[in-house]
């Protein structure tokens, strides 16, 4: 049984490994996800029989709540959600491992091996940052809480106290772990809570994607701690999987910010509009969508730009419809797709899979820019920072920041409900562009008219 056992938690990492390979395709995300669950439930199934675990009541009870829940939630957690939905999982992740950590704890009274005691306190210090931290992240996204950034006076000394009260407290429990039994252990719980919204108290909505990569790394850090916790070699490989990748996915987003990690965790850009001074705001002319259309008809190629204001007003299916019947006409359509568009990595490409536009049509920034200055017309669906010319600029929040070189194309179509500007609270100078034509309005209403006028002009 042992040698069975073994040989199925290979087979489970071996899954993992090929999951994870796939995944970084969006042609063969689906095969992936598919390997990596197949794999997991290999792995539950190994450990529940290497366990010898006789009564499964509760465990039953578990997968069919679990089981319940998990499907509501894929039923009906709409795709603008998805950010929150993934803040939320983190956060169960690095809550499950931390009280992974106690319950071992309590499950060897007395028992003083150095390792296993700090494992314990690591679980638990970066189970809790990763619980809090994405539990407030996931307010923020939905809108309960502030989602500007909130930065009060002595913000970083008291995170910095509070980093070296976990280390100075973790300390003296491996040194003595039955001294104070489990009242350390519940401070260092109680310490890295609040540690997990400081950390993430000082970040915008800007740099959101950011942190549900690096919140989604510390989930798989915590559950491989866990794992030497509880000597389960798959949970470490896995857990290893999931940090590794997250913070290669971090640092990939913080490039394509221009910034580094630390100024996004410290640096609270987002949601302010402090970089524009009253009345620099100039007004524009507003076209209609049957200007929209008529410019778009006559045109030999369209670069699409989604951002996320398609996502808040679920116009995907739309976009798709427009492009599909754009392409009908002989009308080359690709889209831009800019790594930190929308609220998590990769929404844009999972929003618009969603909607089934083809693999082929989606090119990320190094692909798409140097198509701009050939391309006749860019449809911009609420998008703005990633287009916002004034990143090449000195001396704003979003300077140095690479974006879709938009402003090089023939003609500029921006579908966008107001002037207000981006996260980074920037103003947009591609707005006053003579060859831009501003379109306001609801995103998946103003494509409707503008597919309504095409038809019609056919």
């Amino acid at each position: 049984m042992v040698a069975l056992i073994n040989l199925g938690y290979l087979v489970s990492i071996s899954l993992f490994v090929l999951g994870l390979k796939l995944l970084s395709s969006p042609r063969t995300a689906r095969r992936g996800n598919f390997l990596s669950s197949a794999g997991m439930l290999i792995a539950v199934v190994g450990t529940l029989l290497e366990r010898e675990i006789v009564d499964f009541r509760f465990i039953i009870a578990g997968l069919v709540i679990g089981g319940f829940l998990g499907l509501l939630a894929a039923y009906r957690v709409k795709m603008t959600a998805m950010p929150q939905m993934v803040g939320l999982l983190n956060a169960f992740g690095g809550g499950a491992s931390a009280l992974v950590a106690l319950a071992q704890f309590l499950d060897h009274p007395g028992f003083k091996e150095a390792v296993f005691q700090a494992t314990i306190a690591i679980t638990l210090f970066i189970g809790m940052i990763t619980f809090t931290g994405s539990v407030l992240a996931f307010a923020k996204l939905e809108g309960w809480t502030k989602e500007s950034p909130v930065v009060f006076p002595g913000h970083r000394l008291l995170n910095g106290l509070l980093l070296a009260s976990i280390v100075v407290l973790s300390v003296i429990h491996v040194l003595n772990p039955s001294s104070s039994g489990m009242l350390i252990l519940i401070v260092i719980f109680a310490v890295s809570s609040v540690l997990g919204v400081t950390l993430v108290l000082p970040i915008g909505g800007a740099d959101m994607p950011v942190v549900i990569s690096l919140l989604n790394s510390y989930s798989g850090m915590a559950a491989a701690a866990s794992g030497f916790v509880i000597n389960n070699y798959v949970l470490i490989v896995s857990g290893t999987l999931v940090g590794v990748s997250g913070l290669i996915l971090t640092n990939i987003m913080c490039r394509a910010m221009n910034r580094s990690l630390a100024n996004v965790l410290f640096g609270g850009v987002g949601g302010e509009a402090a970089a524009i001074a009253p009345g620099a705001r100039r007004s524009v002319k507003g076209y209609s969508a049957q200007d929209a259309a008529m410019t778009m008809g006559n045109a030999h190629s369209i670069i699409v730009v989604p951002g996320y204001g398609l996502a808040v007003a679920q116009a995907q299916y739309i976009l798709h419809e427009t492009e599909e019947f754009l392409r009908k006409k002989g009308i080359k359509v690709l889209f831009a797709i800019h790594p930190v568009a929308g609220r998590m990595p990769g929404h844009m490409n999972v929003l618009l899979a969603e909607a089934n536009v083809s693999y082929d049509l989606l090119k990320d920034i190094d692909q798409i820019n140097p198509e701009f200055r050939n391309t006749d017309v860019v449809l911009v669906v609420g998008a703005n920072d990633v287009i916002n010319p004034a990143a090449r600029e000195k001396g704003n929040p979003l300077s140095g920041m690479p974006i879709l070189n938009a402003d090089e194309a023939g003609s500029v179509i921006i579908i966008k409900r107001s002037l207000k500007p981006g996260f980074a609270g920037v103003d947009n100078p591609l707005f006053y562009e003579a060859k831009t034509l501003m379109v306001f309005g609801d995103a998946r209403e103003t494509l409707v008219e503008i597919l309504a006028a095409l038809k019609q002009s056919v």
